[in-house]
């Protein structure tokens, strides 16, 4: 902490409600600053006046404000901090310390936490100064003195097991569709067609089968005349182009949308993405009554491979003093609430190239709180445009060395089993997620609860933003990066599960 707001907090802490306050943060956005101060203390509103009076001295020319939260720390809520200072900070030590190894005693001063440690951990953490660090840490989110010790145990030597071998690699073979009323315009002799949504990879002269929706003919520079068209089956479209042979010009000019066609060629790449080369037109349809077989899904992964969650703890929220209990419904159930950057709007692949997703991060409730994060880069093989740059601030090199899509999904296919998807407008995200994830044989099919909905059900707002709800709440974050997002959609979740007293229908 900086010699400035030490003297802030030594001026702040001269209130009654305020005298064992703690500064968790200051944020500064458009000539506004907020000092957002925890306190275990009832306040008064002349605390609350004479907070605001100091903040204005330390932040002029500022618009400044104090906002402060009452938090009564909980024995639990204490040993899950150490619990997760010690896996971000100490992951070797955290690695032999179990939640039966941590205690913690409360008293009016703040309180004592304990560690159990064999001799050789009790070394380490004298080395490392985990005690210490661990002090200080608390220190930061937990009114009062925070002191430690390591104490004693015994403890059995870990069982070094085999790695478990790599389960087979799972093949996502397409599906193909037999070929009625075929009569030849080109002549390709077309007898089956691939799904369209099963054109994930190259593949040479192959079909598919459809309704023409779309058909504009256009000339190129040299003048020669194509055809731009989209032909959709019930799993998804194809937009293409289509040079004609002089032979079939005119009956191609004669077609008409709503004409079911089969479009012959190759899935190829072009300009880093997949694209359909037509070669030949001709008439056919499914069968009468097709129904398209389902796509079995590849199971959960046995084990992360490229990206790994980390604890994550909101210990304000979980602590809040006062506050109204939350539904039953609600601590039994498994959220994964998530939100991506991407490099543009397109979500749905019949409207053109879809936009690639460049950043995932997601938080997991459980038992009312949130427990573990899910944060990564993804990728990208195309340059990112100058309004994707400045809006996320994500730019070219902090995509370099990220993980592909596909083993992103694989891990977060694994993160969200058995959870509902939450997010702030989340079908938006979700076209994403399910796009891509189906590439690599990850159906996400659970649940979504929509806040953007769930906000217009409970709160009367001038917009329903993520930065507006937030507001609203007295939330702040880093507004345009997927964890920060994910963070905020996840405690506004929970309000509104709070004030609702059960779940969104």
């Amino acid at each position: 902490m900086t010699t400035k707001s030490l003297q802030y907090l030594q001026e702040i802490r001269k209130a009654e409600g305020l005298s064992r306050a703690v500064l968790k943060k200051i944020s500064v956005e458009r000539g506004e600053a907020v000092f957002h101060l925890v306190t275990d203390k009832t306040y008064s509103p002349e605390d609350v006046a004479y907070a605001n009076e100091v903040s204005r001295r330390y932040a002029p020319g500022l618009n400044a404000s104090a906002h402060i939260v009452k938090s009564v720390p909980s024995e639990e809520g204490i040993k899950r901090a150490v619990a997760d200072i010690l896996a971000s900070e100490f992951p070797a030590f955290a690695a032999f310390v179990s939640p039966g190894d941590l205690s913690v005693v409360l008293d009016e001063s703040g309180g004592r936490f304990f560690i159990g440690v064999s001799e050789f951990e009790r070394t380490k953490g004298k080395e490392d100064g985990v005690v210490d660090a661990v002090s200080a840490e608390l220190g930061k989110s937990f009114c009062g003195t925070w002191t430690g010790e390591l104490r004693d145990a015994e403890k059995e030597a870990p069982q070094m097991s085999e790695e478990t071998p790599p389960p087979e690699e799972f093949v996502l073979a397409p599906r193909f569709f037999e070929v009625e009323d075929y009569h030849p315009l080109d002549g390709a002799e077309v007898k089956r067609a691939i799904y369209i949504a099963d054109l994930e990879k190259e593949i040479e002269n192959v079909s598919v089968c459809g309704e023409l929706t779309y058909l504009e003919e256009r000339q190129s520079k040299s003048r020669k005349p194509y055809f731009s068209l989209t032909v959709a089956d019930k799993t998804g479209s194809l937009r293409a182009r289509y040079f004609p042979r002089k032979a079939s010009l005119e009956k191609l000019r004669a077609l008409a949308q709503g004409t079911s066609v089969c479009l012959t060629g190759d899935n190829e790449l072009f300009g880093g993405s997949l694209s359909f080369r037509v070669k030949a037109v001709d008439f056919g349809r499914p069968k009468e009554g097709f129904v398209p077989e389902e796509r079995p899904s590849r199971p959960v992964p046995a084990r992360y491979r490229t990206v790994f969650p980390s604890p994550e703890t909101d210990y304000i929220q979980a602590d809040l003093f006062g506050a109204s209990p939350l539904p039953e419904e609600f601590i039994k159930g498994k959220f994964v609430v998530f939100d991506l950057e991407t490099t543009g709007l397109n979500n749905t692949p019949g409207t053109g190239s879809m936009d690639r997703i460049i950043e995932v991060g997601a938080v997991k409730i459980e038992g009312g709180a949130i427990i573990e994060k899910f944060s990564t880069f993804v990728s990208c093989p195309t340059k990112l445009s100058a309004e994707i740059v400045s809006l996320t601030g994500i730019t070219d090199e902090m995509l370099v060395g990220a993980p592909e899509v596909g083993d992103v999904l694989a891990d977060f296919y694994k993160f969200t089993a058995g959870c509902t998807l939450v997010g702030h407008n989340v079908n938006f995200d979700y076209r994403f997620i399910r796009y891509y994830g189906e590439k690599e044989g990850f159906l996400f099919e659970q649940k979504q609860i929509d806040t953007v909905a769930f906000a217009q059900s409970m709160l009367r707002l001038s917009n329903y933003k993520l930065n507006t709800v937030a507001d609203h709440f007295g939330f702040t974050f880093n507004h345009h990066r997927a964890f920060d997002d994910a963070f905020v959609t996840a405690k506004i979740f929970i309000e509104l599960v709070r004030m609702k007293g059960g779940l969104m229908r």
